[in-house]
């Protein structure tokens, strides 16, 4: 988590900034282990680092920040020696970084965001459609598909001819619900039917039938029969009564009218959500739900129908049922469809999930096979596609010895990338599936080809781009530097004990401290906690108290206090005992264990300093080993250079 979070501050530093001019031939600042670092690095990373801090551009802190720097290159050169970037675990992160740093210069940037804007126009929309469908499995023979196919078309012909759409739907589709709504789906709008299907409903006219859409579903005929804007998403509250499981249904009824009529006659809302509403998620929080659009309600019509018809804010509607139980529902806000600024990061990570992505992604591969003159050798493929068995789905496939495994599969830019590479990869990049074993192995070929390709726009990247190159270098040596300074300082500070104690002990008189106080504190934003809880404190009876902290949901806090560290000591006697407070209608059982005069405090209130402290000596004796073994070499032509390119203004 700690890493996490470490590497992806990084990374956020590293996004934001833009690269400074450097020169075309930037000059070594120092060495490490005869490795060269220059002056275009230095510049970039002490640029990002200050920008825009005058004060910060002073010969002092310039030299403060290469002896830094110098620091950071021998601890990440100790690591490469020591092959921690070779690592499975390191690979998979370093890899997966890379990945998300690299798609804003992929080609395929500006035909993701032609996506998003396209989504965001039809979200503005809603359809009303009816369809027709004839199923066709996952797999399909080309027998099945074009069976399938011709019956569609036949249907279609008999609408054409005069067949009424509705008793079509009813009499041939295939959809289990078109019996009972003869093939009306309702009101849709963009992401909330697949991609190909709702694509052929945007771009159909009222009135207008499609040509037979294939989905993953089989083929479908589709008919719009209305258009309307979107009415955005609304935010409601809402009191139930549940029905079913033996009760009285009349009885309910009966209940949520009286509840009706006592809101009309100035009864407060909350005060009966609280007090009869059956719905436990929403009863204590006035009957709030979050804020629902169309068709997310799908599984509740007359829930969505009755939100939607409500016009202002504070409207009540009539008691109504759904197959839950009875409601009253009251309108808090309408919101209006976002612009496309705001809606664009959410359409964004949606966009992504959808199959439209897919679209996307297949531009791109068809743009870089092109690109990079992508030549196949279809018999050599069609050869190795044969190789496909059942073992692939359970993901144990082994690649078999073959006299042909030298033979060309296909060549990018000229170079050739034989059968052998091919089953390497199909092998280790295996995994269990439920695809048909010769769809699989064909999925495997294309992502292998789209992993031979990577490099080669990776190197067209780094040479249009010197920033990438330095945001590259950036997470590598990051990632480097959390892992090894994770292994020999961090976790050695925070785990050794004796270490810790001793080191205390030689420092004692760096650890001192005025009045204090040792006490725990429990909190809550409902008072009735507070007396039972203080009986049991003082009765000693800990298994309890933990007891009541967990059924009451109580929040902990334990540890050494100045007066002034928190307000709720401010209104109680400075004395040991267990005190009730209220501070910013946050109620507090304070339970002050021991009064601390000033002086020396005991290792273990001092102990979350001591391994701070602890680490920083870790730190510096391993660097002092580390410098012996790993010679550094600071130019001094170089460290003038770089003090001159950044004190001049």
């Amino acid at each position: 988590m700690l890493k996490s979070a470490v590497t992806m501050l990084l990374c956020s530093a590293l996004l934001s900034v833009s690269v400074a001019q450097t020169p075309a031939k930037p000059i070594t600042v120092f060495s490490v282990g005869g490795k060269p670092v220059n002056s275009d690095e230095f510049l970039y990373l002490y640029k990002k680092n200050h920008p825009n801090k005058a004060t910060d551009y002073t010969t002092e802190k310039i030299d403060e920040y290469l002896a830094l720097f110098i620091n950071f290159k021998v601890k990440v050169d100790e690591a490469k020696r020591r092959g921690m970037d070779t690592t499975a675990a390191f690979l998979k992160e370093y890899n997966s970084y890379k990945d998300e740093l690299r798609k804003p210069y992929l080609p395929d940037a500006k035909l993701i965001d032609s996506l998003v804007r396209l989504t965001y126009e039809r979200t503005k929309e809603e359809i009303r459609a009816s369809h027709i469908l004839i199923s066709v499995s996952p797999d399909p023979s080309p027998e099945d598909t074009l069976k399938a196919y011709k019956k569609i078309t036949d249907v279609r012909n008999r609408i054409l001819s005069g067949i009424d759409f509705a008793e079509a739907a009813a009499t041939f589709s295939e959809d289990p619900s078109a019996q009972a709504n003869r093939g009306d789906l309702g009101y849709f709008t963009a992401l909330q039917m697949v991609y190909p299907f709702e694509t052929a409903a945007y771009q159909l006219k009222v009135g207008e039938i499609s040509q037979p859409v294939r989905t993953r579903f089989g083929y479908h005929l589709v008919k719009v029969t209305d258009r309307r804007p979107s009415p955005g998403t609304v935010e409601v509250s809402h009191i139930m009564l549940r029905t079913g499981d033996g009760k009285d249904n009349e009885k309910v009824k009966n209940t949520i009218f009286g509840l009706y009529d006592q809101l009309q006659a100035g009864v407060k809302w909350e005060e009966l959500c609280k007090q009869y509403s059956e719905d436990p998620s929403s009863k204590d929080n006035g009957g709030r739900l979050r804020p629902f659009g169309p068709r997310e309600m799908s599984g509740v019509p007359e829930f969505e129908k009755v939100a939607f018809s409500l016009r202002k804010p504070g409207e009540l509607s009539d008691p109504f049922q759904s197959q839950y139980g009875w409601h009253i529902i009251r309108l808090e806000k309408k919101i209006p469809v976002p612009t496309l600024e705001e809606a664009t990061p959410a359409l964004k990570a949606k966009v992504a999930r959808d199959e439209r992505s897919e679209v996307s992604k297949q531009a791109l591969q068809a743009k870089l096979k092109q690109q990079y003159q992508f030549k196949e050798n279809t018999a050599a493929k069609a050869a190795v596609m044969g190789l496909a068995d059942s073992s692939l789905m359970k993901g144990t496939w082994k690649a078999p010895a073959l006299k042909t495994e030298k033979e060309t599969l296909f060549t990018l830019m000229g170079k050739p990338h034989n059968i052998k590479d091919f089953l390497v990869y199909a092998q280790k990049n295996q995994r269990a599936n439920i695809q048909a074993p010769r769809k699989y192995f064909e999925d495997l070929y294309n992502h292998y080809v789209e992993a031979s390709i990577m490099p080669l726009v990776e190197e067209k990247i780094k040479a249009r781009n010197p920033d990438y190159s330095f945001l590259l270098r950036e997470y590598y040596e990051g990632i480097l530097l959390f892992e090894i300074m994770e292994k020999e300082v961090w976790n050695k500070a925070s785990q050794d004990s004796v270490g810790q104690k001793a080191y205390f002990e030689a420092h004692k008189a760096d650890y001192t401290a005025g009045d204090r106080v040792k006490a725990a504190f429990y909190s809550g934003s409902v008072g009735d906690f507070m007396t039972p809880l203080r009986e049991l404190i003082l009765k000693g009876d800990e298994a309890k108290v933990q007891e009541t902290v967990i059924l009451r949901k109580l929040k902990t806090e334990a540890g050494y206090y100045k007066k002034e560290d928190k307000a709720v000591l401010q209104k109680m006697p400075w004395t040991k005992g267990v005190y009730p407070a209220e501070n910013n209608g946050i109620y507090y059982l304070a339970w002050l264990k021991e009064i601390l005069p000033p002086g020396f405090m005991a290792f273990e209130e001092a102990r979350p300093q001591v391994i701070s402290d602890y680490q920083t000596f870790l730190e510096k004796k391993w660097l002092e080993q580390l410098k012996k073994k790993h010679t550094v070499k600071v130019n001094e032509k170089g460290k003038k250079f770089i003090s001159e390119q950044l004190q001049a203004k």
